[in-house]
């Protein structure tokens, strides 16, 4: 069975009840579980948009009552710490933590760093977004390391996607806009598909460029089901 996760990401716009919505939409259309991030102002302090992207970081403020929302829907919930301390805060809360495409280089080059080395050592299973070949990395068969295959382009085209790419990873992080890239990813096997969604297009959501809305999100999982359905 492929293993769906609904990326929330930043397009919560740091509203509880936004939040609640966006999973309990991703559990009834049968998504696995649903991620956020966990930054601070030193990964988004150029940024112009930094003051509303700081309200969407999974925090010590609200981290709970993410963890509540999540039980009372029930959906599993994990999350991309891009900071050391953020590693910390939520390892008591998740089963799984993501390492996103720009901090997966340090793996590639089987090589570890603080932030790395923190989530090793939780024992927590883990998913790497990555866009290079991660078979000549001596974490590649690591047992509890899932690879997805990823264009870090934001939107990325579809002609820019390599899907023979595919059999070298579990999975594919997808930030292309058409819903063909994560359907396609299905009909090829991958066992993990993340996929950035929004309640809103016309809103000025800093995903909304890479997400699909509660329809696309419920087209996508109908296809994988069916995919599913025919796989032999």
């Amino acid at each position: 069975m492929t293993y769906v996760v609904a990326e929330i990401g930043v397009n919560w716009n740091g509203d509880l009840d936004l939040a609640k919505e966006m999973m309990q939409k991703s559990k009834d259309v049968g998504c696995n579980a649903v991620k956020f991030q966990a930054f601070d102002e030193t990964i988004v302090g150029q940024h112009p948009e930094k003051d509303q992207l700081l309200k969407t970081s999974i925090t010590k403020h609200n981290i709970e009552e993410i963890h509540q929302i999540s039980k009372s829907v029930g959906i599993e919930w994990f999350c991309t710490p891009m900071i050391l301390k953020a590693v910390e805060l939520v390892n008591p809360y998740v089963k799984k933590i993501k390492i996103r495409e720009s901090d997966s280089h340090v793996l590639l080059k089987n090589e570890t760093n603080e932030l790395i080395d923190a989530i090793l050592k939780t024992g927590k299973e883990m998913i790497v977004s990555s866009q290079q070949n991660p078979k000549k990395s001596k974490f590649y068969n690591e047992k509890k390391i899932n690879w997805l295959y990823c264009i870090p382009q934001y939107p990325c085209p579809l002609t820019n996607i390599d899907f023979s790419e595919l059999q070298n990873y579990s999975g594919y992080s997808n930030h292309c806009p058409k819903i063909i890239a994560p359907i396609t990813a299905a009909i090829l096997g991958s066992k993990i598909i993340e996929i950035h969604i929004t309640s809103d297009k016309r809103k000025k959501f800093f995903d909304n460029p890479v997400s699909f809305d509660y329809k696309e999100l419920e087209d996508i999982m109908i296809q994988i089901k069916n995919i599913e359905k025919i796989k032999i």
